[in-house]
């Protein structure tokens, strides 16, 4: 019951005073026709939290939280770890082996012809034989140091390029997360805004159904009039029913969509037509100069030609030399007693020469998709530019929309009012009441779907531009 009074009082300013005055009560008696355990098992209000939850707190909140945009920062991260391992190429490499090997070998195969002394025999075998089982160790260190590498050089920078690509992808994601976010925040309200319509709706349906009866009882009303107020009290009924299913359905809906547990976001601003509209540039010139310079897509597409042209360069860079520092020491022989130092050390200088026209295919290929980058990013800069205008015009249109829909609200409210002073002075009967009650609850509904389409719009217009995640 709480919770059917509190949303009703911001339907009062929309209602004549004498309506003002009823309306928490006959809201009460309409929710006591739908029965309060339902109603009260619907109201968490006592558990949430009291700070409202604007439409920009709602699109941070999906920006951040959202699968979509949480796996494009992971992808971040692996971008940042292919840098790591690219620079690898540029740092000394150290390793170590030891060994202890019991061998025999074939003397003929050291190709060595060892001299003796003349009238002796030789020292081996001409055909060769095998030297009896030793052991051999051996313990050392290897060390490549790379001192001139520009094919690995340009290979980090490519990575590094990658990372600013990726980096720019994941924020494509979060800013189409932040956006879904704040459409579902818009449905939110929407869903709530139509279910304070149609409990408004229902205590207007049970002041007529109590003018009725009063005025059946004196005796100077019919039955049929009771009958048709009970009859529009029933159907205002059964359309607040399916009005707070479809408010809790959406809140379930926008709960996923900021990817919280569901029944754990609080108050949100309190209708649609309280929701703070400052920040939204509505010129087209700087709309569209704000939206090539921060709309996330774009500067996505920015990178990833960055990011191919960089890879072409890296690519190229193979051809150069390069020189690296190598080294061995260790020690070896044949028992643990008596080991000695050896050691080499040197300069080793790679040129690479053909590799069967490889590296050109690959230039190739990084150099169309560089290509196709420029297409894409084209095209998006033609793109930002449309969906600016057309975002423009969309909330031009509905901000017209929702002062007409606005007025024809007053004038319905006012035909509801005097139709109900003339059913309370017994003039006319309560089909007047009725008929202009249904053209009300259609103007609410018209005022509802109007303030709903200049915030859809207006969300639009933050998505072309770029903003959608700084809307207050």
């Amino acid at each position: 019951m709480t919770l059917t009074i509190a949303m009703s009082r911001t339907t009062h300013s929309r209602l004549t005073p004498r309506a003002r005055a009823t309306v928490a009560a006959l809201v009460t008696a309409a929710a006591l026709g739908l029965g309060a355990r339902p109603l009260a098992a619907q109201d968490t209000t006592a558990t949430q939290p009291t700070t409202p939850m604007s439409i920009g707190d709602a699109a941070r909140l999906g920006a951040r939280n959202a699968a979509t945009a949480e796996a494009a920062r992971l992808r971040v991260a692996e971008a940042r770890a292919r840098v790591t391992q690219r620079r690898a190429d540029l740092i000394p490499s150290l390793n170590g082996t030891g060994t202890e090997i019991r061998r025999t070998m074939n003397t003929a195969s050291f190709g060595i012809a060892f001299p003796s002394p003349p009238g002796e025999p030789p020292i081996f075998d001409p055909n060769g034989q095998v030297v009896p089982p030793f052991n051999n160790i051996d313990f050392r260190g290897h060390l490549v140091a790379p001192l001139f590498d520009f094919g690995a050089l340009a290979r980090v920078r490519a990575a590094n390029a990658d990372v600013t690509a990726t980096t720019a992808a994941a924020t494509v994601a979060s800013e189409q997360a932040g956006t879904q976010a704040a459409l579902a925040y818009v449905q939110v309200l929407r869903a709530e805004d139509q279910y304070r319509a149609r409990a408004a709706d229902s205590a207007l349906a049970a002041d007529l159904v109590t003018i009725a009866q009063a005025q059946l009882q004196a005796g100077t009303g019919v039955a049929l009039d009771v009958t048709r107020a009970q009859s529009q009290l029933a159907a205002t009924r059964a359309d607040l029913i399916v009005s707070r299913a479809a408010r809790d359905r959406a809140r379930i809906q926008f709960e996923r969509a900021i990817n919280v547990p569901v029944g754990s976001t609080g108050t949100l601003t309190g209708s649609l037509a309280a929701l703070d509209t400052t920040g939204i540039v509505t010129n087209e010139t700087e709309g569209v100069r704000q939206a090539l310079a921060r709309r996330p897509d774009l500067v996505a597409a920015q990178a990833r030609v960055a990011a191919a042209k960089s890879t072409v360069s890296a690519i190229r860079a193979e051809r150069l030399p390069t020189l690296s520092l190598i080294g061995d020491d260790g020690v070896n022989g044949l028992n643990y007693s008596h080991l000695l130092n050896t050691y080499e050390y040197g300069f080793q200088i790679s040129l690479p020469i053909f590799d069967g026209f490889r590296r050109e295919g690959r230039i190739q290929e990084q150099q169309n998709v560089a290509r196709e980058a420029s297409v894409n990013e084209r095209d998006l800069e033609q793109q930002a530019a449309a969906d600016v205008r057309a975002a423009l015009l969309d909330l031009e249109s509905a901000r017209e929309q929702v002062g007409a829909t606005n007025e024809r609200l007053r004038l319905a409210e006012q035909e509801v009012e005097q139709a109900r002073e003339r059913f309370r002075a017994g003039v006319a009967g309560n089909a007047d009441v009725i008929t202009a009650l249904l053209t009300l609850t259609t103007a609410r509904t018209a005022v509802i779907d109007a303030e709903t389409n200049f915030q859809n719009a207006r969300i639009a217009l933050a998505r072309a531009e770029g903003v959608v995640t700084t809307l207050p």
